[in-house]
C-alpha cells in the first residue's frame, strides 16, 4: 500500500511551471533564489467591539470557517478614551496560513471566491509594500462559499496579506500573477 503524500493543486503548479519561468524571467542562477510565497495573514477589525463582545467571536468562526484553521483574537495595543477602548481589548480577529492550508486557500480565493465578486475586473495591481508582499482588500465576506449567507448579521470585509520571500514588487506581482492571482492591469513584458 502506497502512502502518497497529499499535495496541493497550487504547491505543484509552483513547482512545475512557476519556478520554472520565474528563473527564466530573472535570469536566476539556482531555483532557490526565486520567490515563494511564504504564508497568507487574513486580518478583519471589528467595528462595534468595544460595545459587543460577540461580535469578535463571529468575526473568529467566520475566519475560521473560510480559512480552514483556528482564527485568533488581535486585541487593543493602547488606551483610546474617544473611542471607550482600553488596552488589550479583543477589537478584530486574525489567521495566518502556511503550507498545505496555505494554498488550499489561494487555490478556492482565485477560482471560488474572487469569481463570485459583482462586477469583478481583476484585482488591483498597485497594493505591493516595496519588499515582496501584496495586501488586497475584500468588502464582503459573503464571497466566500464557506459563509452562509443567511448566517451573517453584517456583511464586513477583511484584508489578505501575501507575504513573498521577494526582495521587490516586480518579482513579487510575476510570482502571483503566474500563481493565477486575477491582477488588473498586466503590465506587459518586453520578451
Amino acid at each position: 500500500m502506497s502512502t502518497a503524500k497529499y499535495t496541493p493543486r497550487l504547491a505543484s503548479k509552483y513547482k512545475n511551471e512557476v519556478l520554472p519561468a520565474l528563473v527564466k524571467k530573472f535570469n536566476y542562477k539556482t531555483v532557490m533564489q526565486a520567490p515563494k510565497l511564504e504564508k497568507i495573514c487574513l486580518n478583519r477589525g471589528v467595528n462595534g467591539a468595544v460595545a459587543d463582545k460577540k461580535l469578535v467571536d463571529i468575526a473568529i468562526d467566520e475566519l475560521s470557517n473560510i480559512t480552514g484553521q483556528k482564527a485568533i483574537a488581535t486585541n487593543s495595543k493602547k488606551d483610546i478614551s474617544n473611542f471607550k477602548l482600553r488596552k488589550n481589548m479583543p477589537i478584530g480577529a486574525k489567521v495566518t496560513l502556511r503550507g498545505v492550508k496555505m494554498y488550499e486557500f489561494l487555490d478556492r480565493l482565485i477560482s471560488v471566491s474572487l469569481p463570485r465578486v459583482r462586477d469583478f475586473k481583476g484585482i488591483n495591481d498597485k497594493s505591493f509594500d516595496g519588499r515582496g508582499n501584496y495586501t488586497m482588500g475584500v468588502t464582503e465576506q459573503i464571497i466566500f462559499p464557506e459563509i452562509d449567507i443567511d448566517k451573517v448579521n453584517k456583511i464586513t470585509g477583511l484584508d489578505i496579506t501575501f507575504v513573498t520571500s521577494a526582495n521587490t514588487n516586480e518579482e513579487a506581482y510575476e510570482l502571483l500573477k503566474e500563481l493565477g492571482l486575477p491582477f488588473k492591469n498586466l503590465k506587459h513584458s518586453n520578451s
